[in-house]
C-alpha cells in the first residue's frame, strides 16, 4: 500500500528512476492512487509498478516464452511423451539465452508444467506419460532472461478431441479474452475477475477458487494475487506499469480440486472431469493494456 507518510519532495528525483523531478513525473500519479486509497480500495505499492527499462526487460524475456510455445505448437503430437515437451522447452529456452523459470523453482524438477485432461495444473513431465488421441493438454511455460520473468500457457488438442472438450478449451480462451478486455487503468481487478467468472458460469462451467494469477516481471510470482471468482468493486486497483497474469482454470464440472499426495505438485479436479487453462501476461498502460506473453 502507498502510505501518505511516503511523501517525496516535489523537486527530488522521482522514485521511478526517470531522472525527472518528482513534480514533473509521478506526483500526480501518486496523488490519484492516494485518492483511491482514501476511498478504501487496495492500491499497489510502488515496488509493483514497473519502470520503462524493466518493462522492456520483461518484453525481451517474453520473446523467448512465446517462441517456446510456438515451437511446442509445431511439434506436439499423439504418441509424444511429456518429457519430450520438457526437452523442447529447455533446449529452445537455453538456445535463445534464457533460463526456464520452472526448473528447480521451490523444488519443481522440470522446465515446464504439462497438465492433461483432469489435471488442472502443475503436471510434472515424464517419459512415462504419453499423449493420446482425444487428450487436451496445457503447457505452462515461464522464462528468465537477464533477471526478468515472463509467463504464459496454451492449450493443445491432441488428435480427435470430443466437441464437449473442445468447447471447454475454447470457452476458457474466451474467458481470458474477456479478462483482457477488462484490464483498464484506474479500475479494479475484482471487476476483471468477475467478468471472467460470469462467462465461465454462463457456459455451465466453474472456475478454480484456490489458484489464480499473479504479478510477474521482477520475480516469478509477485503481488497482486489475481482471483477469477472475485466480486465487482473489490481487489487491487490497476494502474499503469503493473504486470500480471490472466490464467483462469476452468473446470467442466465442479470447482473442487485436490493435490497429488505422491509428487506434491499435480492439482486435479475432484470429480475427474476435464479442466482447461490459457495464460497471458499483461501490462496495464495509460490507455488500456499490452499483452506481453501469450
Amino acid at each position: 500500500m502507498i502510505r501518505f507518510q511516503q511523501k517525496i519532495d516535489r523537486n527530488a528525483p522521482c522514485w521511478c528512476g526517470s531522472g525527472k523531478k518528482y513534480k514533473n513525473c509521478h506526483e500526480e500519479f501518486d496523488e490519484k492512487i492516494r485518492k483511491f486509497e482514501l476511498e478504501g480500495h487496495v492500491v499497489p505499492d510502488r515496488s509493483i509498478i514497473k519502470t520503462p527499462a524493466q518493462i522492456q526487460g520483461i518484453r525481451d524475456s517474453a520473446v523467448i516464452n512465446i517462441a517456446v510455445l510456438d515451437e511446442i505448437g509445431e511439434k506436439i503430437h499423439e504418441g509424444m511423451s511429456t518429457q519430450e515437451i520438457d526437452d523442447i522447452v529447455y533446449n529452445t529456452t537455453v538456445k535463445m539465452g534464457g533460463i526456464p523459470a520452472d526448473l528447480h523453482y521451490e523444488g519443481f524438477p522440470k522446465s515446464v508444467c504439462t497438465s492433461i485432461n483432469d489435471q488442472v495444473c502443475h503436471g510434472i513431465p515424464s517419459d512415462k506419460i504419453i499423449l493420446k488421441d482425444g487428450d487436451i493438454v496445457n503447457v505452462d511455460c515461464s522464462t528468465i532472461l537477464n533477471g526478468f520473468f515472463s509467463d504464459s500457457s496454451r492449450m493443445y488438442c491432441i488428435g480427435n478431441v470430443s466437441p464437449e472438450w473442445k468447447k471447454l478449451v475454447d470457452v476458457t480462451k474466451e474467458c481470458v479474452d474477456i479478462g483482457l478486455e477488462n484490464v483498464k487503468p484506474w479500475t479494479l481487478l475484482g471487476d476483471m475477475g468477475n467478468a471472467v467468472n460470469r462467462h465461465a458460469i454462463e457456459n455451465g462451467y466453474s472456475v478454480v477458487r484456490e489458484i489464480g494469477g499473479h504479478g510477474c516481471g521482477l520475480e516469478f510470482h509477485e503481488d497482486p494475487y489475481v482471483s477469477y471468482v472475485s466480486a465487482p468493486g473489490t481487489e487491487m486497483l490497476m494502474v499503469p506499469g503493473m504486470a500480471f497474469t490472466i490464467e483462469p482454470m476452468v473446470n467442466m464440472g465442479t470447482a473442487d480440486i485436490y493435490q497429488d499426495e505422491k509428487d506434491g505438485w499435480g492439482i486435479y479436479t475432484q470429480d475427474g472431469k476435464p479442466s482447461a487453462q490459457w495464460e497471458i501476461q499483461v501490462l496495464v498502460t495509460e490507455t488500456g493494456h499490452e499483452v506481453l506473453a501469450y
